[in-house]
């Protein structure tokens, strides 16, 4: 390891002091590093090059990074300066004890699996991206329905009136899918689950599917004119009637530090209550 990108997530006050005792630590061990400045919304970064990268932020700061270091197989180190830091799992006050044992190669790097989303017009791409947590296809205003077209496998699935889906990746269903009534998913399943929000229909209920599997969503005629996809919490992208949404496993996995499986369950106990209760 001779070169590191640590992402700062400059929403958090203590993400830039941190940074520098990181950059400081890691000259000291002869490991040179920059720094990315991250926003909160942003798709592509010059990650290409580097041999790791630190995120300091939350889980949000996670998903930027997956989304830019898969493709280059470089892993993430991923420290939780957020309120929940469900993938974000390192600690500010463990980062040394964990950073010397990563570079040590005594920690096993977790992958994870994503989803690949791509939009057509008129048999046009015109937009496309990665997440790692989920994707969503939605009314612009959360109180009108829209009307959606799902296929999978090229099988017939189901027609939604709905406030829309969200098709979530083993890692994005403690997020926004499970607020929606999905279910929880381990993450070492080969799996993705499609969960409509607000179905017009009590039938509808959230599925769980095969990810060598791809989907196709069309949107189709309703009185809402409006409508979006939303690929991990990113700036939505405007859809139309007629556009079809196709979504597949993408034929890489992003690498996490820190995130096992043991990690997964004593969040699910610690930050999901799933416990059987307050006093369980």
């Amino acid at each position: 390891m001779k070169k590191a990108l640590i992402i700062i997530n400059i929403t958090k006050n203590e993400s830039l002091t941190l940074a520098e005792e990181i950059k400081k630590y890691l000259h000291q061990i002869n490991i040179e590093c920059n720094f990315y400045n991250f926003v909160g919304f942003c798709n592509r970064a010059p990650f290409e090059g580097y041999d790791f990268v630190i995120t300091l932020g939350g889980d949000g700061t996670v998903l930027f990074a997956a989304r830019n270091s898969v493709e280059y197989d470089i892993p993430i180190f991923p420290i939780n300066l957020g309120e929940f830091g469900f993938i974000a799992s390192i600690q500010p006050q463990d980062w040394k004890s964990y950073l010397d044992k990563f570079l040590a190669n005594e920690l096993t790097l977790d992958s994870r699996a994503m989803l690949h989303a791509v939009v057509q017009r008129k048999n046009e791409i015109i937009y496309e991206g990665l997440c790692l947590n989920d994707v969503v296809i939605s009314a612009k205003q959360m109180t009108s329905t829209i009307s959606l077209n799902v296929e999978y496998k090229e099988f017939p699935l189901c027609k939604l009136k709905a406030d829309g889906v969200i098709i979530s990746t083993p890692t994005g269903s403690t997020a926004y899918s499970v607020a929606a009534g999905g279910p929880i998913v381990d993450t070492d399943l080969d799996v993705f689950t499609m969960t409509p929000m607000n179905s017009f229909s009590l039938s509808s209920r959230p599925i769980v599917l095969n990810a060598n599997g791809e989907m196709e969503i069309t949107v189709e005629q309703s009185r809402t004119k409006e409508s979006c996809i939303t690929i991990d919490g990113q700036e939505p992208f405007s859809l139309n009637t007629g556009d079809l949404v196709k979504i597949s496993k993408y034929q890489k996995k992003v690498l996490l530090v820190s995130s096992s499986e043991e990690n997964f369950y004593n969040a699910l106990r610690s930050k999901l209550n799933w416990s059987g209760g307050p006093h369980a």
